[in-house]
């Protein structure tokens, strides 16, 4: 496990006027090992661009969800799936480029 990633979990907060504000919040600084990088082609809302399937593998963390996200070279990617490994040792987290 030769890269590290940072996990980051969304959160709201609400201001005394009432408006609420959505932040990414790190709650993890993880070793991990890139398993996949594969850049394509990917359908966007305004045209076609270049996107990236990445594959993590990673220790077992407890909570983890396909909400959160991860971060790496300052790139967020959001967490498509996840495939636990052996028992409850490792997982594989397939992420896209999130917007």
């Amino acid at each position: 496990m030769d890269r590290t990633i940072t996990l980051q979990r969304e959160t709201e907060s609400v201001s005394p006027a009432g408006t609420v504000t959505s932040t990414w919040t790190d709650f993890a600084i993880l070793r991990a090992e890139l398993v996949s990088n594969v850049f394509a082609e990917v359908a966007r809302a305004y045209g076609e661009g270049d996107g990236a399937d990445m594959v993590f593998r990673i220790r077992h963390y407890h909570g983890l969800t396909t909400k959160d996200r991860l971060v790496y070279e300052g790139q967020p990617y959001g967490i498509t799936s996840i495939v636990e490994l052996g028992r409850r040792r490792a997982m594989e987290l397939r992420c896209g480029v999130s917007t």
